[in-house]
């Protein structure tokens, strides 16, 4: 709300409509509703100063909350929508900066992975990869996402196979939308594009095939309860499939998803899994010790903040 009148956008008269114009705290029709939602924070997305502030303060919230280890996620591309000022090096660059004078502050260990908008081209998802593997030294890893209805993972799989021999890390959003045929879209993720997590999948739930090959793989989920509620992957916290999926034998992550989009931090997600789900600090201790084990950041660096709990 401080920086849209800088770029443009008039605030609505209200705290409670300012809210609105911004903040997704209601369950939405569907993932793609959720998805245009974001076009207002997209606009203030405008400049390397705003964006060096967002990192800094991502990682000040972050630590606030009690997290030591994060990773950051992107896509360069929905950052230079309407901003021709900015390219894909200098959004890198600000945000690179950002985490480190955060770091400088309050420790905490933080990586970035890069995110192809799988609704964009393949040429322009190519020069998303390029990109990516031309700053591997700041990126962790590669990311799939946006609306999963109606475009199939696979046609990505050799700019996956070309960042994983460059050495980035594959995660994939797959497996969030409430459709049958998203089990078979996280499988195709695991197979095809090679991910070695998964962003959600909480919707192989529907197919025990599916349900015993992500088992079997130990492929970690990075499930977050709140944006799925809010999305309506599951229509109440209750219908969430958590404790399904953990009874199977998959490996559970617990995760914040755009927080300054839903309005939460990470302590929120474990309030609803405590409050509805029973969770136990034991449980919760369990699923940081296996993010901590599935997180791309390097191990030395991992080490240096949380050696002695896990």
């Amino acid at each position: 709300m401080e920086l849209a009148p800088q770029v443009g956008i008039t605030l609505a008269p209200t705290s409670a409509k300012r809210k609105e114009q911004f903040l997704i705290t209601s369950p939405m029709k569907d993932l793609a509703s959720v998805l245009n939602k974001f076009f207002n924070a997209q606009k203030v997305l405008a400049s390397s100063e705003i964006l060096t502030r967002l990192a800094y303060e991502a990682c000040e919230d972050a630590f606030n909350d009690g997290v030591r280890l994060v990773e950051f996620r992107y896509a360069p591309t929905f950052i230079t929508d309407g901003h021709p000022n900015l390219d894909f090096d200098k959004i890198h660059q600000a945000f690179v900066t950002g985490v480190r004078l955060a770091q400088k502050k309050f420790p905490i260990a933080a990586g970035f992975i890069c995110i192809i908008q799988r609704i964009r081209s393949y040429e322009i998802a190519a020069e998303v990869v390029d990109f990516a593997i031309a700053h591997k030294d700041s990126f962790l890893g590669l990311d799939l996402a946006d609306n999963e209805e109606g475009f199939d993972p696979k046609v990505f799989a050799p700019l996956f196979q070309k960042a994983k021999n460059a050495g980035l890390h594959i995660t994939v959003h797959s497996g969030e939308t409430p459709n049958d045929a998203a089990a078979g879209w996280v499988k195709d993720s695991v197979e095809i594009l090679g991910a070695e997590r998964i962003g959600h999948g909480i919707q192989i739930i529907r197919n025990p095939q599916v349900l015993k090959f992500v088992a079997d793989r130990k492929i970690p989920l990075e499930v977050c309860p709140i944006s799925n509620y809010l999305t309506q992957a599951f229509k109440t916290y209750e219908e969430h499939p958590i404790r399904k999926l953990m009874q199977a034998g998959v490996a559970i992550t617990v995760n914040s998803d755009d927080p300054g989009i839903f309005g939460t931090v990470l302590s929120d997600d474990y309030e609803v899994l405590h409050r509805v789900h029973s969770f136990t600090e034991d449980e919760f201790r369990a699923v940081n010790q296996t993010a901590f084990k599935a997180s791309f950041i390097p191990e030395k660096d991992k080490q240096a903040f949380y050696g002695d709990f896990f």
